[in-house]
C-alpha cells in the first residue's frame, strides 16, 4: 500500500463520492478473472485494490470523526503491524 495513493483517493471521495472507489473494485476484482493476464499484471490490479479499501477505511474512519492524518497514520500504523506478524 503507499500513502501517496490512499491520500490522492481520498481526497477523490471527498470531491465525489465513495460509491465510485466500490464500483472500481468490483471491476477490478472482477478482471482478475480475465484469461491471460500475467502475474505482474494481477500484482498491479492487486495493488490498486488494497490502495482503495485502504482509501476506505481511512475515510470511514474521518466520517467517525477522526482528523484525516490521524486517520491515515493510524491506518498505516495497523498495516505495518500485520505486515510485521
Amino acid at each position: 500500500m503507499k500513502l501517496p495513493v490512499i491520500k490522492h483517493l481520498i481526497q477523490f471521495v471527498e470531491n465525489n463520492d465513495e460509491d465510485y472507489i466500490n464500483e472500481t473494485i468490483e471491476t477490478l476484482e472482477n478482471l482478475t478473472e480475465a484469461p491471460g493476464l500475467k502475474d505482474e499484471e494481477l500484482d498491479v490490479i492487486g495493488e490498486l485494490i488494497s490502495n482503495m479499501y485502504g482509501a476506505i477505511e481511512v475515510n470511514k474512519m474521518i466520517k467517525e470523526g477522526v482528523d484525516k492524518k490521524e486517520a491515515l497514520n493510524a491506518f498505516m500504523k495497523r498495516v505495518l503491524g500485520a505486515i510485521d506478524k
